[in-house]
């Protein structure tokens, strides 16, 4: 029996140092807690090419380290027309400017891999703030809003799979 080809979910957000590059971190790291982390490919990009090859915003890092997570070896990149393929199962916006960015660059027979990361949270339509202007409390944010969105992803595609999360 052949292995399922990995899902491949590429997280969105404006510039890729703050709420994408979180999301990916968090996601492989809820996804190899739960033994999914082979079954997954995941990445993430920016709409725009602002931060193309930093790293992710030493705020978001600090942040995403108290709570386990590790984005320090992440670099940014600008979502392209590798993304539309059809190599990239599902890419997640944090919000819905990212979302109709998106649906502009996207060919239209692929609109059905776009959606807002929040969707899969159980409240769907709610967005990921941007927390570059903020402080602490908006980083924190971040991270509870992306810990409910990728867990109810992974619930999402793998619960025939892998049962309940």
């Amino acid at each position: 029996m052949t292995p399922a080809k990995p899902i491949h979910v590429v997280m969105v957000c404006t510039g890729n140092i703050c709420r994408s590059p979180t999301a990916e971190a968090v996601l492989r790291a809820l996804a190899d807690q739960r033994g999914l982390g082979d079954r997954l490919v995941i990445d993430s990009a920016g709409i725009e090419a602002y931060h193309i090859g930093a790293p992710p915003d030493t705020r978001s890092q600090d942040h995403a380290r108290r709570r386990g997570y590790e984005l320090g070896a992440l670099r940014a990149r600008q979502v392209g027309v590798g993304d539309f393929d059809g190599s990239v199962d599902w890419l997640l916006a944090m919000d819905r400017w990212h979302l109709a960015a998106l649906k502009r660059r996207c060919p239209p027979a692929r609109h059905g891999s776009l959606r807002l990361l929040m969707d899969f949270s159980g409240k769907p339509g709610i967005e990921v703030p941007d927390p570059y202007y903020g402080g602490p409390a908006d980083f924190e944010r971040v991270l509870d809003l992306v810990e409910s969105g990728c867990k109810g992803l992974l619930e999402a595609l793998f619960k025939q799979q892998a049962g309940p999360i």
